[in-house]
């Protein structure tokens, strides 16, 4: 009988594992006891799977000790894969845990990976830690996939499920076998790649065309900026022709968008061929905090606000809305430009995990608005925002400067 162990418990492996959890045996893996602890007690922090999802799994068993993974046929591995402080793939998750399965998979067992690579890199960095640790032969005693996890934090119309699946395998019998065993789950329907570095070629460009669309409208946004225009009143004009793309600007962050182009630049970079027009996009992004920091300083300048020891909050850290992920979030970059001009920030989210804030980035949250602020910048759209009480925090000189194009044209003193 098929089992399947799934390393990492994230926002991507947790959904998985329920689901698959429904319907075949799953030991949920992770190296994070208090993560283990927290699901086996029937709660995700995460909030991406509700508790009543989690009973429902009743074939998933969660587990922590390396051992149990002993007993599975299929693992799957869904850790994530950021980038250095210099942009470069950081693959220490994904080689940890390509050294986890190296431990425990017996011949005949097929790992499968999830995670954003760059083309080769499962066949290339991956599968040779496995073969060194286990002392099995890739393709003879063992076997690879590929299928690239398409999770979007934090929506609840687009699941796991209802999300097509691009599926591959290291020989056509395996390729079939993974595209069989993901159609257990996937209503949605899969699609078997020819290879498994054709399946991390897709994965990685889905994030790589979003990027540049968006670094299109922001690099708008910077010269409507200076024409005094309000670019999203010039995109709703545009967005009235038939196949005009509906992209709006704003912060560029989290684990997929804000870093998978960097996983497609450094392979294309170490084959000699420079990219320009995918750099391009992701410079424009990086450097969107900045921009809207400075263009908050001068409004206040503008409208006689004092700036050095001023009061302004941020409402928002999250990487998007309605969602509790802070990693790579380009708000800190905003709060840190912000704090270059001598100004006192608090940053109030109320899905954002304050330690986890804390620890992460070195900030802190205010658990309750109770002040007035000089300026305030909308940073997330978040749903509670909707029915914020601003006679809290506003007065009649307040800066409101909305980031997402999410509160009312008018109320807001300017948006991006």
């Amino acid at each position: 009988m098929d089992r399947i162990g799934i390393i990492g418990l994230g926002y991507v492996g947790l959904p998985l594992a329920v689901e698959f959890g429904k319907v075949m045996e799953v030991i949920g893996f992770d190296i994070n006891k208090e993560r283990i602890e927290e699901l086996r007690k029937g709660h995700d922090r995460t909030r991406e799977v509700e508790d009543h999802e989690l009973k429902s799994a009743t074939k998933l068993t969660y587990s922590h000790d390396l051992t149990d993974l002993k007993s599975v046929n299929y693992f799957i591995v869904t850790v994530p894969t950021p980038v250095d402080e210099y942009r470069k793939p950081d693959l220490r998750p994904l080689q940890s845990a390509s050294k986890t399965v190296g431990a425990v998979i017996k011949k005949g067992d097929i790992v499968i990976y999830e995670s954003t690579v760059y083309p080769g890199c499962t066949e290339e960095d991956c599968i040779p830690i496995i073969e060194q640790v286990s002392g099995l032969k890739y393709n003879v005693d063992f076997f690879g996939g590929y299928s690239p996890e398409r999770i979007n934090p934090g929506d609840k119309l687009h699941r796991v499920t209802t999300i097509k699946k691009v599926t591959s395998g290291s020989t056509p019998e395996i390729a079939e076998k993974v595209d069989q065993l993901y159609r257990k789950i996937i209503t949605a329907g899969t699609h078997k790649a020819s290879s498994i570095r054709v399946a991390e070629a897709a994965k990685v460009i889905e994030n790589a065309q979003r990027d540049i669309n968006i670094a299109f409208v922001n690099e708008l946004a910077l010269i409507f900026d200076k024409m005094g225009i309000d670019t999203h009143e010039v995109l709703e004009a545009a967005g009235t022709k038939w196949n005009f793309l509906p992209f709006k600007p704003g912060l560029v962050g989290g684990h997929c968008i804000g870093v998978d182009p960097y996983y497609l630049t450094y392979k294309a970079e170490s084959l000699g061929y420079h990219p320009e027009v995918i750099l391009a996009g992701r410079r424009i992004n990086d450097n969107m905090g900045a921009h809207i920091a400075g263009n908050v300083i001068k409004l206040m300048a503008k409208n006689q606000l004092p700036v050095y020891g001023s009061e302004i909050l941020v409402l928002g850290i999250a990487f998007k809305e309605n969602c509790p992920d802070i990693r790579n979030s380009k708000v800190v970059d905003v709060i840190k430009e912000l704090k270059s001009y001598g100004t006192n920030v608090d940053i109030f989210d109320p899905w954002a995990d304050a330690e986890e804030v804390q620890h992460e980035y070195g900030l802190q949250l205010v658990d309750k608005l109770s002040k007035k602020y000089h300026a305030i910048v909308l940073a997330v759209g978040h749903e509670e925002f909707k029915s914020l009480d601003w006679n809290v925090v506003k007065q009649k000189t307040t800066v409101v400067y909305d980031v997402k194009g999410f509160l009312n044209r008018n109320f807001a003193t300017a948006r991006l």
